[in-house]
C-alpha cells in the first residue's frame, strides 16, 4: 500500500472516545518493548508518528492512527511489564477485552513477537484467548534483522510450536529497521479488510 496520509487521532480510554467513522481497524498487541510503535512507523514510512519509548509500559491507552482515510492502526498497551500496578493491568485488560469482543470495525489483530526469543507466557495466553474467541489474528515476528537469515526458520519454528499456531493463521517475518516483510504484511491486512467489507455487504442483504 502507498501511504499518502497518516495521522495520530486519539489516545482512547473507552468506547465513547473511539472513532465513529466505521473505518476498518487493525489492532496491535504484544509485550512491552516488542516494537509495535516501530512497526507502525515502518508500515507508514514515517519515522516518529508512533512514539517509541525506552520505558516499557508507557502506552496506557488505545492509540489510534488513521491511514489514508482508509483504516486505523490501534496500538494496545504492552503487556507483561512488572512495574505496572496490578490495578492498572486489570484496567487495561478490561478495556482491551471489551474492545476485542465488541468492536464491530475490528478486522485483524497483529500479535507482535520478538523473533529472537521464544514467545512469553503472556504471548501464549494472548494467542490462546484470541483463538478461543475465534478472532482473526496474524502473528508478526519482528526484529528479523537482528539475527542471521540462516536462523530465521529455526526461530519461526520455535514460535509456531510454542503458540501451537492454528491452521490458517499466518506467521510473518518483519523488520522495522530493514523493511523486511512490509509489503507482505500490507497484503495480509488488505485481504482481511476486503473480506470484512464483503461480509458486511452480505449481512446487509
Amino acid at each position: 500500500m502507498k501511504v499518502n496520509q497518516a495521522e495520530f487521532v486519539i489516545s482512547a480510554v473507552g468506547p465513547s472516545q473511539y472513532p465513529d467513522d466505521a473505518l476498518p481497524e487493525i489492532a496491535l498487541a504484544g509485550r512491552s518493548n516488542v516494537g509495535k510503535s516501530s512497526l507502525i512507523n515502518r508500515m507508514i514510512n514515517r519515522k516518529n508518528l508512533a512514539r517509541t519509548s525506552s520505558t516499557p509500559g508507557k502506552t496506557q491507552h488505545l492509540n489510534y492512527y488513521r491511514i489514508n482515510e482508509d483504516l486505523y492502526f490501534v496500538d494496545f498497551p504492552g503487556y507483561g511489564y512488572a512495574k505496572v500496578s496490578k490495578t492498572q493491568r486489570q484496567a487495561w485488560g478490561g478495556m482491551i477485552e471489551k474492545y476485542l469482543l465488541e468492536r464491530e470495525t475490528l478486522r485483524l489483530i497483529l500479535l507482535i513477537i520478538d523473533l529472537r526469543h521464544p514467545p512469553s507466557k503472556d504471548d501464549e495466553l494472548m494467542y490462546d484467548w484470541l483463538k478461543h474467541h475465534d478472532l482473526p489474528v496474524c502473528v508478526v515476528a519482528t526484529k528479523a534483522d537482528k539475527i542471521p537469515k540462516s536462523r530465521w526458520q529455526k526461530h519461526m519454528k520455535i514460535i509456531r510450536d510454542a503458540l501451537v499456531l492454528r491452521a490458517g493463521d499466518q506467521l510473518m517475518l518483519f523488520s522495522s529497521e530493514a523493511g523486511i516483510g512490509r509489503d507482505e504484511l500490507w497484503e495480509q491486512i488488505n485481504s482481511f479488510i476486503e473480506d470484512g467489507a464483503e461480509q458486511q455487504e452480505e449481512d446487509n442483504l
